[in-house]
């Protein structure tokens, strides 16, 4: 029961990051293809920075929500999946609105079902966690794909980059999932 609650907000979720997606590549088109994969991991970091920011203030003084950090952070981190598996062609115009939304789509998937079988292994224990937590587990990742970044991506037992993107985009998705459906705000 709670597995296909967790699958049903969390679909809410991305559907939600989609859309922002979608209306910012009609307003900007494929521009962020231009990006190093580096380049978005520093996106990431600010994103997350400045939630942490507000976390430890306890207040903003620039009016942009939380929530659009969070989905921000998906969708900064779907894009550097796709930069590291689609690098950029000499020509951004060869691609199609159609390709782009694809690949995205895919890997939204592929980044479910990693969600998915960890939930199975792990249960419901992210519902349990405090966004704060979750904040702190994203720059975690985010200073381990910079040293992957710095060595050339290479590790020596360690996982991916893919991996910790991925990781990064469950947990601000499972922050949002909190933000909405609990009390919890920072």
């Amino acid at each position: 029961m709670e597995q296909e609650l967790t699958r049903t907000q969390y679909r809410e979720e991305t559907s939600q990051c989609r859309q922002l997606f979608l209306a910012k590549m009609s307003d900007y088109g494929h521009s962020w293809r231009i990006l190093r994969p580096t380049s978005l991991t520093d996106q990431l970091l600010i994103k997350a920075r400045r939630i942490r920011s507000i976390e430890v203030a306890g207040e903003q003084k620039v009016a942009d929500s939380i929530d659009q950090d969070f989905i921000g952070l998906v969708n900064y981190g779907i894009m550097a999946i796709i930069q590291l598996r689609h690098p950029r062609p000499g020509d951004v115009d060869q691609e199609t609105d159609e390709d782009i939304l694809g690949w995205y789509d895919q890997v939204q998937e592929q980044i479910e079902g990693l969600m998915l079988r960890k939930n199975h292994d792990y249960g419901e224990v992210w519902r349990e966690m405090r966004i704060s937590s979750m904040t702190d587990l994203i720059l975690m990742k985010l200073l381990r794909i910079k040293q992957i970044e710095d060595q050339e991506g290479k590790t020596l037992v360690s996982e991916g980059l893919d991996a910790n993107y991925a990781d990064i985009v469950n947990y601000a998705i499972f922050a949002l999932i909190l933000r909405h459906h609990t009390n919890q705000q920072p």
